[in-house]
């Protein structure tokens, strides 16, 4: 396993770790639908994170648009779901524009995925 690879599930397993807490937090200490979707957003791209680093350990060609794909999806759901989060929890912005940029990163990433498909070859 690459260096790129084992640091996007690290960070596949630390969203994951945050989607739980976000969605614990929203049960029983509040937050409302932002935390909530904060919770989602992290949980199942955690998930589609490492499916995806599972898929470039099989692919020779495209594995490198692969990971790009999973690095944009990753950061943007960061940014998305930490924006949505600082709202319902600190009532302040993460940054300005934080979750449309985040979301917009999401959906280049799954994109990105999409392509690789039509240039990946089998290891």
């Amino acid at each position: 396993m690459n260096p790129w690879t084992r640091g996007l599930l690290v960070l596949a397993g630390l969203m994951g770790a945050a989607g739980v807490a976000c969605a614990a937090a929203a049960a029983h200490v509040g937050g409302g639908a932002n935390l909530e979707t904060a919770a989602h957003f992290l949980l199942f791209h955690a998930a589609a994170l490492v499916g995806l680093c599972a898929l470039s350990l099989m692919v020779a060609r495209g594995r490198v648009v692969l990971q790009l794909g999973a690095s944009a999806i990753a950061l943007g759901a960061l940014l998305f779901s930490g924006d949505l989060a600082a709202r319902a929890l600190m009532e302040v912005k993460l940054l300005g524009g934080s979750a449309p940029f985040g979301g917009s990163l999401m959906i280049l990433g799954w994109l990105t995925v999409a392509a690789c498909a039509l240039v990946a070859r089998r290891a």
